[in-house]
């Protein structure tokens, strides 16, 4: 029979599943907690059990008082984490279980009584009275020594012999409900670690994976296989080229592609959905028999796919908007499996536009988790994953761990081999989360350990020292800037004038918030080389981002003291020829001292004097190919990179591990915050008639999109429709168009227009995140809110608030979550760059931001899976094998240093 405990996770389960509405059970989470309680402390056999019940029933019966669904959301889900062990009690509940207000007499009369007598719960006089006198300390002996008792009776369940199984709570969350009464109770001992109760036997639990002893195998047998990996696809049997060309379409060239594509997702046909079991706003997956299908015109003309889905307890309709050719695909009688979004449509369930594919019964009666992979035309879902099973079978067994043993030792983590297997045919999710953890940690390691060479390659030729003195600089900046610099961009100054001092190239990220003032410790080190007669430059990733750090950049650098003002000059593709061979003449002979421009700057045909810095901004894929040019163009010049993007300060160190960091993370004075509101769509027309009051007072306005373009898979708003719309709307106005597939030189064109304002509104897509500064933009529109994550939304709100007027952000979400509105509400209350990415980092994974930054051809492939703990590890683990061995010349690292290669060098040749 179901414990309490199990019972009241199902219930708090289907709690979150129907949207917090206090439904779960017949008269709300209240009136169950009283019969609840009085049979959890029945079954509680310790105090930690008995404090544990008298906590949660608080909280069941405020429930219904709470209000926001927010704050329901973390009622329950801390419900949920308290019963698992996850979290340890609140503080005030710690102090009566140390009093012993929880203890249960033990004396010798009360083990003569019955066993239901002595799980009977202690009233409130005893909490409050006798018991309260006995010492914490025997409290301390009786859980250590229930502590050791359990520890004798963990017992692996089934699979490999070598493999480790522990109870240990760390690892407890990973279970969806408990299989026994109190599983964990979250109570602290001396040591701080979580301790299992002993008298309730943990389920068993996959935390150590196994390890196997490494075969003898000396460099070139090694060398050998990697070489293997490196092996056309086309050399694996059962390959022709039909299906070659088809794996080519998903990027798979080698081996080493084949085994490293990964599922998309995966279908556990140990845990099915029924139909008349599921629940609105859930993803999920179902099987069942198409028994009606029909295509469907749409008011526009769009032909719709619909089809019934039948698994005998229910009928699942299901939507394919404007994918008609379905009909001659799926057909009545067929099984389907179905994986997507349940919602309401009318009084029945539907699923709009699931992934889906023909059953295969032998997935359903063989396997439990099923891999899906991405498919592309000519290539099946079962051809496919019967020839990963067997390229998988036989590379597991052979291909060699290039992480050293040591490194796998402090790190916890399986053998390569394994992971790979268990990546691709999981034996069980928590197999799958372990292999997923070692897989991520080893692109983390790798990256950190490529871009830490690529410091080293870039320091090992000396720069040309650019001392400057306390007189200069502090003359310089009275006299520039007519304000006061914040104490963050002093330091930031004095982080780049002590790098530049010395023959050690400067290798550094400036990374602040829009609005920090970046460009003043920018425009402060161009000055210290021009006094000390050096050329610089500053490259931006558009002509008009270059332009407008042209125009701002001379007129600030006017008021320079001394008698000689540095020349600054402008490199873009919008030059005459006689313009650009006047400014390479003027570099060549160091008449220029300031040049601004684009990538050219860098090109074949572009040669300085004496180029000894260089700054980079909102530039992230200037990798190690660019790096080698620019050294060509001077004595291997000083680099200062600036990223508006905040990035966590541990993910930083990881990304950008071959730059040292300076972080400004204050705002200057007197800058005014953009007003950010949460807007329900059935609200859209007061937030148009708030833009065009806007425009009537003279400002402009941006009004961003998801798509380009209608999809017939995403239901999201398009720039390309809404255009056509707003245009009517707004039909007094001029408004304008701009999106990512546009040619560069249109984008610039449209954008420069816009900053003349010869456009009030600007319709856009997500190019927006990154532009030019238009300070009399003072309200951005944001549309499908929910789709775009924190940091994304964070750099969309930088294009306004940049002028004198008061600015505003609105926030348009299409579909609400608990996710998305924990989301949105965030940007509602802070404005802070740096904590709305360590929040967009917990709910979402690091995915957008790991996309700042792509070091040769790889960028990380489960980034959902590199949360803060091991990204924490993985930046330990590389920054103890480099100082050890920085060329990874040692035995045990020569295999590293080959994958390093392999897979962040297009040119390597593992020979």
């Amino acid at each position: 029979m179901p414990s309490a405990l199990e019972n009241l996770i199902k219930i708090l389960k289907l709690e979150r599943d129907q949207g917090y509405k206090n439904t779960a059970v017949i008269g709300g989470l209240a009136a169950y907690s009283a019969n609840w309680s009085e049979k959890a402390h029945k079954q509680a056999r310790r105090p930690e059990h008995h404090l544990l019940v008298d906590e949660v029933e608080t909280l069941l019966g405020s429930y219904e008082n709470v209000e926001s669904k927010t704050e329901r959301h973390t009622s329950v889900t801390y419900m949920m984490d308290r019963i698992m062990g996850r979290v340890p009690p609140p503080p005030e509940y710690q102090e009566k279980l140390d009093k012993g207000a929880y203890d249960i007499p033990t004396t010798t009369d009360d083990a003569k009584q019955p066993e239901e007598e002595k799980r009977k719960p202690p009233t409130r006089d005893e909490k409050s009275g006798s018991q309260r006198e006995k010492s914490s300390s025997r409290n301390q002996d009786q859980r250590s020594s229930q502590q050791d008792q359990s520890k004798s009776r963990r017992k692996p369940k089934g699979g490999d012999s070598n493999a480790s199984y522990d109870g240990d709570s760390s690892h407890q969350g990973d279970y969806d409900s408990p299989d026994n009464d109190y599983a964990y109770s979250g109570q602290k001992g001396q040591s701080g670690s979580r301790e299992m109760v002993s008298d309730i036997p943990a389920p068993p639990r996959l935390t150590r994976v196994p390890r196997k002893s490494r075969p003898q195998m000396d460099s070139a047998e090694a060398t050998d296989i990697l070489r293997g990996l490196n092996a056309d696809v086309s050399t694996v049997k059962g390959i022709g080229p039909r299906m070659a060309s088809s794996l080519e379409k998903l990027a798979i060239e080698t081996i080493n592609d084949l085994l490293f594509f990964l599922p998309r997702r995966y279908d556990d046909y140990t845990q099915l959905t029924y139909i008349s079991k599921l629940q609105p706003e859930t993803v999920t997956t179902v099987i069942g028999t198409v028994t009606n299908t029909e295509i469907r015109i749409a008011r526009n003309n769009r032909k719709d796919f619909y089809l019934e889905l039948d698994d005998g307890s229910g009928v699942l309709g299901i939507m394919f908007f404007g994918q008609h050719f379905l009909v001659k695909s799926i057909r009545k009688g067929k099984q389907l499996v179905v994986s997507g979004k349940v919602s309401y449509f009318g009084n029945r369930m539907q699923m709009s536009n699931p992934e889906w594919e023909e059953l295969d019964s032998e997935n359903l009666h063989t396997v439990g988790i099923v891999p899906v992979y991405p498919l592309t035309e000519g290539l099946r879902a079962r051809a496919l994953r019967r020839l990963m099973k067997k390229t998988v079978d036989y590379w597991a067994e052979r291909i060699p761990d290039y992480v050293p043993e040591a490194t796998l030792d402090r790190a916890e983590l399986g053998d390569l081999g394994w992971a790979l297997k268990n990546l691709h045919f999981p034996e069980g999710m928590d197999h799958l989360h372990h292999a997923r953890r070692r897989y991520a940690f080893d692109q983390l390691l790798l990256l950190q350990l490529a871009v830490m060479a690529n410091r080293r390659e870039w320091q090992s030729q000396p720069a040309q020292a650019i001392p400057v003195d306390d007189g200069f600089l502090e003359s310089f900046i009275d006299a520039v800037f007519p304000y006061p610099l914040t104490s963050v961009q002093r330091r930031s100054i004095e982080d780049v004038r002590r790098d530049i001092a010395t023959t050690t190239p400067m290798n550094r990220l400036l990374q602040g918030d829009v609005g920090s003032g970046k460009t003043a410790v920018a425009v402060t080190a161009l000055a210290m080389a021009f006094q000390q007669g050096k050329q610089s430059a500053i490259m931006a990733p558009t002509s008009i981002l270059a332009e407008q750090h042209y125009r701002g950049i001379s007129e600030t650098i006017r008021n320079m003291p001394g008698d000689r003002k540095p020349v600054v000059g402008l490199l873009t593709g919008s030059l005459t020829s006689t313009e650009r061979d006047a400014i390479y003449s003027g570099l060549a002979d160091g008449s220029i001292d300031i040049i601004i421009g684009t990538h050219a700057l860098i090109q074949e045909g572009v040669e300085f004097k004496d180029l000894a810095l260089v700054v980079i901004d909102e530039q992230h894929r200037f990798g190690v190919e660019q790096r080698g040019r620019l050294r060509g163009k001077g004595t291997n010049p000083h680099l200062l990179v600036m990223t508006a993007t905040p990035i966590p300060r541990t993910l930083a160190l990881t990304l950008y591990a071959d730059l040292d960091l300076s972080v400004m993370d204050e705002m200057p004075p007197g800058r005014i915050p953009v007003q950010t509101r949460v807007i329900e769509p059935i609200a859209r027309e007061r937030v148009f008639s708030f833009v065009e009051a806007q425009v009537k007072e003279g400002r402009q306005a941006f009004i961003v999109y998801p798509l380009v373009e209608a999809s017939d898979k995403i239901e999201a708003q398009s720039a390309v429709e809404a255009f056509e719309r707003l245009s009517k709307v707004f039909f007094r106005y001029r408004v304008g168009l701009l999106h990512g597939r546009m040619k560069p030189t249109e984008k610039d064109d449209i954008m420069a227009a816009f900053a003349n304002h010869e456009f009030d509104i600007m319709v856009t897509t997500s190019v927006a995140e990154v532009g030019v500064n238009i300070p009399n933009a003072s309200v951005i529109v944001i549309e499908g809110a929910n789709r775009f994550g924190l940091a994304q939304l964070h750099q969309f709100r930088g294009r306004v608030g940049r002028g004198e007027h008061k600015s505003y952000c609105l926030l348009i979400p299409d579909t609400v979550t608990v996710e998305s509105e924990e989301r949105l509400k965030a940007m509602e209350e802070t404005t802070d760059g740096f904590k709305l990415a360590e929040i967009d980092w917990k709910l979402r994974g690091p995915g957008d931001l790991v996309g700042t930054r792509q070091s040769g051809r790889t960028v990380l492939q489960i980034a959902e899976a590199a949360t803060p703990d091991l990204v924490a590890l993985a930046q330990q683990e590389a920054r103890t094998i480099f100082e050890e061995d920085p060329y990874l010349g040692q035995s045990e690292h020569l295999l590293l240093a080959q994958r390093v290669d392999m897979l962040f060098n297009e040119n390597a040749d593992v020979s």
